[in-house]
């Protein structure tokens, strides 16, 4: 399926970047200020991401002191990348399947930016149900859980979500902007 958005549409082109000696206290304090969820981290042997996950899982919940710990001790190297040219259902497919919510953005061997999956959905609302097969639900048992109908989503003219969506012209609307 393409969207006709390509990844350099709708990737951040300056992400917020570290250097590898910073504590995962700063981390967290630098990712709270910046509204992020991860950075990149430079330094000598290349380019490199940490997630607020990282410094949860990596870092404090195995007993790490944030304020002394420092961000390369559990950085991950950038490994998957997409490229700027591709549409942007490749790279939410690539996050499904990678279970990540940020991508680097490549071409030639250059960073050009981060794509995270708000970059995505804030494009594309619709591709939501592509990703929401991955998600683990916590006592799914007591909850609500709905399967989600094909006619449900947000209208591509108000920008409304609804539960009578049709296709008019190629673009998905509500009852109300059908008319």
């Amino acid at each position: 399926m393409k969207t006709g958005y390509k990844v350099c549409d709708a990737m951040t082109e300056k992400p917020v970047m570290v250097n590898g000696s910073v504590s995962l206290m700063d981390c967290a304090n630098v990712m709270k200020d910046n509204h992020v969820g991860a950075l990149i981290i430079s330094d000598a042997s290349g380019l490199h991401i940490l997630t607020e996950q990282d410094i949860v899982r990596k870092g404090t919940a195995i007993g790490l002191d944030p304020s002394k710990a420092v961000v390369s001790e559990i950085m991950n190297k950038l490994e998957n990348v997409i490229e700027p040219h591709q549409d942007i259902f490749e790279a939410l497919v690539m996050m499904r399947d990678l279970n990540v919510r940020h991508l680097p953005v490549v071409n030639d061997g250059k960073m050009l930016g981060l794509l995270t999956l708000k970059d995505v959905l804030k494009i594309e609302p619709q591709l939501f149900d592509l990703l929401a097969e991955k998600f683990e639900l916590k006592e799914e048992e007591r909850k609500p859980v709905k399967t989600v109908k094909e006619d449900v989503g947000v209208c591509n003219i108000c920008g409304n979500l609804s539960e009578d969506l049709t296709t008019k012209d190629d673009v998905l609307v509500c009852g109300s902007c059908k008319e």
